[in-house]
């Protein structure tokens, strides 16, 4: 077996293979001559002055063939079969090609015995799985089988545990089977120095078969030409020809299709400087854009080329740079600064927040100074924590790049006040990550929160309520003294933590209903919707005392359950009952009372009315000014005391429940009008004047008209018993949100502050004129209409009583 060692990529043999042919004809063509006639001494020289310049050009070929990266195996045979038609053996096959690569495949040598190196690397290879061009699984020993005997090409990736590669491509080359294998960590790396092969003089190789290096070139899986010294193509392989479409090589050659136009200014230059030129630029192919990687070699007339498809790499590496793009915005966006260390120690990447943190000079980061380096500029601006030998604790920090069972996590106590968390962990290229994390607002927040525990707990203790509060899991996390206090416990033998089952146990002896208990439990510690919700209850324990308890879910998962001795409060409560049941009776007898009372007034005030209305109106006989004026003054009583009258019954309905109204639509105007109407007379005598303000597209509402009109006419008569000659009276309504605004103003004597708290109230007049009803019922009717009333009065300025009533609501209060 032989290996030839080179620079990169193989260029291209064919020229090589078919100058191998020519010679090899040529010889022949010379002997024949010799034998033939005894002139040809001429010819012989001629022939060995070719086959010198054969044979060195073969030299160079062969030199091609060894920049390729990798191993390329051929078999002389198909392959001796066995009686049952299977191969017998793995042959032994030639290996040429870089000895860097033979080197790299030597590992997958271990788990064989056989003395062929090449064998010992094929079963190696063999034994992991693989994959085909299409990325169906495959192995390589059945696919070699096939190659063999059938002639079937072959194209497989092998992928290791370790994360290696190794492209492995089988061929049929006349009657030679070739096998190009290549790991993809050797491809592409320069060989220098790689000189040994395993044949030292690869000429005897050319000079036994010179066409095999040629048919190796041909089925090659990469794209190989040659070029002459004019730059014309004089030969490409199939993958060529595939690549750009050409049916045959002399159409190639006769059309000079390069593969880009670049081509042809490469292999110019490097005809012109006999160096090697390897570029990478985009080719486009089938009409895709590929990326090729293409190689460029001067030979002996001209030059040979190889271009590889390294598309998947550039893509592979675009997309890391991209992920890597991302990654570094993604930390930019970070709160924490984040700065990473290379194994140089050197700052390699940080982000925003980190240069923000320290303030630092952009120059100064850009520059990548080495860890110690950064320390030491904290150090001379006093942002580094107080250490009594900095020295030693610098020294210390640069260790943490030694391997370290397990990196530190400190906190940083910094001079300016500020609290820092520093975390550490190895980055995956070597180096030093670190996470610096400002916790000063949380350091202080910690702090806060530890008050305010303190703080809530002296308020819980000092409370009368028994208060405890548990989690989800049935365990208490805190109670106040109360609670302790009022279940007879002590804090030690009830500690928090414990479990509510344990409370129970200490409390069953003051209170024994399991049931209670375990309804207070679940409402702890089942999570379920219907039970995470408020409950109530009563405890009459066994010492004669009652205790009401609550349980009330929290936010955050835990149950608050208070406990509250209502004993003297159920006691006061009792009295209460019984008092308010006595009030009961006396309000109901009241209410009787005035309701007889007023029946038995109404027959003889209709009586004195009507005599009183005949007397006025001389029914009975003439009368004189002063009968008359009595007449009037008695009449004037009787109908006042009739109001009365329907006022204490109407009061007396409302408060017995048996008063509902009858909602209708009620212009609003009109009642106004209406009620300034009933009074002008009075007013007029007084010289009193009625205004109303009012806006003529007030409209109306849904009320009950007599009650309305009834609440304006009481209104307006109570400004009238608070008015005297030159006061002047305002009635008027308004629509504010949604609400009808009544009011009535006077400019009288206004009401006593003292009389205005009981202005509402059953006969309570707030004058000398005796006891009133009026704005009592103005209040019954306006809370019967879902509204309210206020009273604005200074003494000796004058009194507004408004009344709010809905303009669209529930209005219709049946009787009982």
């Amino acid at each position: 077996m032989g290996i030839l060692g080179a620079a990169d990529v193989t260029a291209s043999i064919a020229p090589f293979l078919v100058t191998a042919g020519a010679a090899a004809v040529a010889i022949a063509a010379l002997l024949w001559a010799l034998r033939v006639t005894d002139g040809a001494r001429g010819v012989i020289a001629r022939w060995k002055n070719e086959v010198a310049t054969l044979e060195l050009m073969l030299a160079r070929f062969n030199s091609i063939l060894g920049a390729h990266p990798g191993v390329i195996l051929i078999w002389e045979d198909a392959g001796a079969a066995s009686e049952n038609g299977a191969l017998s053996d793995w042959g032994q096959p030639r290996a040429y090609g870089s000895a860097l690569a033979l080197a790299s495949l030597l590992r997958f040598s271990d788990a064989s015995m056989d003395a062929e190196t090449s064998v010992r690397i094929l079963q190696g290879l063999s034994a992991f799985d693989a994959e085909d061009a299409t990325g169906r699984a495959t192995r390589l020993s059945p696919a070699l089988t096939r190659l063999r005997r059938e002639g079937t090409p072959f194209s497989m990736t092998i992928s290791t545990s370790e994360g290696m590669f190794v492209e492995i491509d089988g061929r049929t080359a006349g009657s030679r089977v070739v096998v190009w294998i290549v790991d993809t960590n050797v491809k592409g790396i320069e060989e220098s120095g790689a000189q040994d092969r395993l044949w030292r003089d690869p000429r005897r190789v050319i000079a036994r078969d010179p066409t095999f290096f040629l048919e190796i070139l041909q089925g090659a899986p990469f794209l190989a030409w040659r070029v002459t010294d004019g730059g014309k193509l004089e030969w490409a392989n199939d993958a060529y020809l595939k690549a750009l479409d050409a049916k045959s090589p002399e159409q190639a050659v006769a059309r000079n299709l390069l593969i880009d136009q670049a081509a042809a200014e490469q292999a110019r230059r490097v005809i012109d400087g006999g160096q090697e030129i390897t570029e990478t630029r985009p080719i486009v192919i089938d009409g895709k854009r590929h990326a090729f990687s293409v190689i460029m070699t001067p030979v002996v007339g001209g030059a040979a080329g190889m271009a590889f498809d390294i598309t998947e790499r550039e893509e592979l590496r675009e997309n890391f740079t991209r992920h890597v793009s991302a990654h570094d915005e993604t930390l930019n966006h970070l709160g924490e600064g984040i700065a990473v260390f290379g194994p140089d120690k050197r700052l390699i990447f940080h982000n925003k927040a980190f240069a923000d943190m320290w303030k630092l000079d952009p120059a100064f980061l850009l520059d990548k100074p080495t860890h110690a380096q950064w320390l030491d500029e904290l150090k001379s601006k006093r942002m580094l924590p107080l250490h009594g030998n900095y020295a030693e604790w610098r020294a210390g920090e640069l260790a943490l790049y030694q391997e370290v069972a397990q990196l530190p996590e400190d906190p940083w106590n910094l001079e300016d006040g500020r609290m820092l968390r520093i975390a550490r962990q190895r980055h995956p290229m070597g180096g030093l990550l670190l996470v610096l994390s400002d916790i000063t607002n949380e350091q202080t927040l910690r702090g806060q929160y530890n008050n305010l525990v303190k703080v809530q707990q002296a308020a819980l203790d000092r409370l009368h309520e028994g208060v405890a509060v548990y989690g989800a899991d049935g365990r208490m996390r805190l109670a106040n003294a109360a609670f302790y206090t009022m279940w007879g416990l002590e804090a030690e033998a009830l500690p928090n933590n414990s479990d509510f089952d344990r409370f129970v146990e200490y409390s069953t002896p003051l209170y024994h209903e399991a049931s209670v208990w375990k309804d207070v439990k679940a409402r702890i510690t089942d999570p379920s919707p219907n039970a995470r919700r408020e409950d109530r209850g009563e405890m009459r324990r066994s010492d004669g005392s009652t205790v009401v308890f609550l349980t009330r879910p929290l936010p955050d998962g835990a149950t608050l359950v208070a406990f509250l001795d209502v004993t003297a409060s159920k006691r006061v409560e009792d009295a209460l009952r019984d008092h308010a049941e006595a009030l009961e009776a006396a309000d109901r007898l009241k209410t009787e009372f005035v309701q007889n009372v007023s029946v038995q007034l109404r027959d003889p005030l209709q009586t004195i009315t009507g005599f009183s209305e005949m007397l006025a109106n001389r029914l009975a006989g003439p009368l004189n000014d002063r009968q008359q004026d009595q007449v009037n003054m008695v009449l004037l009583a009787s109908q006042h005391l009739s109001k009365l009258v329907d006022n204490v019954l109407d009061l007396a309905m409302i408060e017995a429940g048996e008063l509902s109204l009858e909602v209708s639509d009620v212009a609003l105007l009109p009642a106004l009008q209406e009620a300034a109407g009933a009074a002008a007379t009075s007013a007029k005598d007084t010289e009193i004047p009625i205004k109303i303000e009012c806006d003529p597209k007030i409209g109306s509402i849904r009320a009950d008209d007599k009650r309305i009109r009834q609440i304006l006419f009481n209104l307006v008569s109570n400004a009238l018993r608070f008015t005297e000659r030159g006061d002047k009276i305002t009635i008027g309504a308004e629509r504010v949100d949604g609400m009808v605004r009544f009011w009535v103003t006077d400019t009288g004597r206004g009401m006593p502050y003292e009389a205005q708290a009981a202005a509402f109230d059953n006969f309570m007049s707030g004058d000398k004129q005796g006891a009133g009803l009026g704005l009592a019922l103005v209040r019954s009717f306006a809370e019967l209409h879902e509204g309210w009333v206020a009273l604005r009065s200074e003494p000796g300025e004058g009194t507004t009583v408004s009344v709010h009533l809905p303009t669209v609501g529930a209005m219709s209060i049946a009787a009982e």
